[in-house]
């Protein structure tokens, strides 16, 4: 006789195959933390209980039109945070105790609620954590960073001991709210050499990296009835630090040379744009100067500020880079963002902004009020690191590094796809490239595969807000290492002719 289910196996099994229902996507939020927010809620309002099984990846990517992939991300992050548990064969469950205890589901009748503390006003939205896994070096073809172990580490110890010894009590008392001056005389001379800015060191301003120089220029430069720009697709931390600032945060699209100003003179009240000129990301488009001269000209007439955010350019393999923006703006109207945590490793925790001149005086009052720049140790390090030409002996001999392994990666999608029929965009440059996938691809069918073999990319729709692009996937190369390398491209080199068909 078959026995009757348990009250507990019946509640398993009937959200199991729960189809669960989701709220509609905010503004400016990503499909990956819209999905974390949902199941989160549900554990914590107990609608999912403890020891709930959840649907399938597949099965919740097809009822919330989503990737599989993005889902896989949500799921990882939950499983990290402690809300979720997967054993093999059993599938995914709520676990047992979950990390928040906004419910209490062995609170007694006739206990008095306890006291909630209310929300924030302003949330910050559309930051989602899943999407921090591109900045893990170990990750195939999902990080986009430098490979540390390329890194002249031995030196830099060096740098710090002789920073160490030679910090003044001056030094020592943080009396530079716009940083180091030792360290942004070598910034200014860097940028004019290697990116053609002409500026002075007073209007160089230390960061801890681009995302802090984003959030320095909205809460100075925006108002509440003024209205920003970001690039669509675009750099996925962008809106969500304008949101917080502004009325709207218009995504304009891109096009063959990069940022539309076709559309963007379509609008008025603009105050602020967002673009990635040298290498946009993550598409990889190189904006053209006529373009660039474009964009300045609308800038100008619309009175409307420019973030050039130069996220990458040391490492361009085909040819120079071009000259940044910044060095085209006879306005003064594009503050120049830059990070060394690309180029160098990313615990660094140093970058910088140029600033146009008649901004300084703010954003020295700004840094007195939100804060100062990385340890005086560690800037006078890189000081002298740039000084002493370390640093571009560092970037010369990464760059060939590099270029290799790009090579080894586009080597194996040719052979793998066939001659003339590999479409790839942002090659030339930086630590990643799309690969547009041929039709006969179907991606939710290549990321669930390429997942199975521990293989992780992003799809270019997830960069998206507006836009409609073909299918393509966001390939890093830089992080791994040979070795590593060598493997996880075989695997990719195996895994296309079994997906196409």
């Amino acid at each position: 006789m078959t026995r009757p289910l348990s009250r507990a196996s019946q509640l398993r099994r009937t959200q199991s195959s729960l189809d669960l229902a989701a709220e509609p996507i905010q503004g400016g939020e990503l499909k990956q933390a819209w999905i974390y927010r949902q199941i989160r809620a549900r554990i914590l309002e107990g609608v999912l209980a403890k020891g709930a099984r959840l649907p399938s990846t597949r099965h919740l990517a097809e009822r919330w039109q989503v990737s599989r992939a993005t889902v896989d991300l949500a799921y990882d992050q939950l499983r990290s945070e402690g809300y979720l548990v997967s054993t093999a064969g059993s599938g995914t469950h709520v676990a047992a105790k979950v990390p928040d205890q906004f419910f209490d589901a062995g609170a007694r009748a006739g206990d008095s609620p306890r006291p909630q503390a209310k929300p924030p006003r302003r949330g910050i939205s559309g930051v989602d954590v899943a999407q921090l896994v591109a900045s893990v070096p170990d990750v195939p073809f999902l990080a986009r960073v430098a490979d540390p172990s390329l890194f002249p580490l031995d030196r830099w110890r060096k740098e710090l001991q002789i920073g160490a010894r030679r910090v003044t009590a001056e030094q020592l008392s943080d009396s530079e709210p716009l940083g180091l001056h030792a360290l942004r005389v070598q910034i200014a001379r860097y940028l004019g050499v290697a990116r053609g800015i002409s500026c002075d060191a007073e209007q160089v301003v230390v960061l801890s990296g681009i995302r802090q120089g984003l959030d320095l220029c909205a809460r100075l430069l925006l108002s509440p009835q003024d209205r920003v720009m970001v690039e669509d697709p675009g750099y996925l931390h962008a809106a969500p630090i304008f949101s917080r600032h502004a009325r709207e945060v218009i995504h304009v699209p891109i096009d063959a040379q990069g940022f539309s100003v076709a559309h963007a003179r379509r609008r008025a009240g603009v105050r602020l744009a967002h673009v990635t000129p040298a290498h946009q990301a993550p598409t990889g488009i190189t904006m053209p100067v006529s373009r660039r001269l474009a964009l300045l000209s609308w800038a100008e007439e619309a009175d409307c500020w420019l973030i050039e955010d130069d996220y990458d350019s040391e490492f361009s393999y085909d040819s120079a880079p071009l000259p940044a923006l910044k060095s085209l703006d006879a306005a003064d109207r594009v503050i120049h963002c830059g990070s060394f945590n690309k180029t160098m490793f990313a615990a660094l925790r140093i970058g910088y902004a140029v600033l146009p001149e008649k901004l300084v005086s703010e954003f020295r009052k700004a840094r007195h009020v939100t804060g100062r720049s990385t340890g005086v140790i560690e800037q006078l390090a890189l000081a002298n690191f740039l000084e002493s030409g370390a640093f571009a002996r560092h970037v010369r001999r990464s760059r060939p590094v590099y270029a290799q392994r790009r090579d080894t990666v586009l080597q194996a999608l040719r052979d793998a796809l066939g001659p003339g029929r590999l479409h790839v965009s942002g090659e030339q440059s930086g630590f990643h490239f799309v690969w547009w996938l041929p039709p006969e691809i179907d991606l939710a069918a290549f990321q669930r595969n390429a997942t199975a073999r521990g293989l992780r990319f992003q799809a270019i729709s997830d960069f998206c807000k507006r836009a409609v692009l073909p299918p393509g996937l966001v390939i890093g190369y830089a992080a791994l290492e040979d070795k590593a390398l060598l493997r996880h491209v075989e695997e990719l080199r195996q895994l296309i002719p079994r997906i196409s068909g």
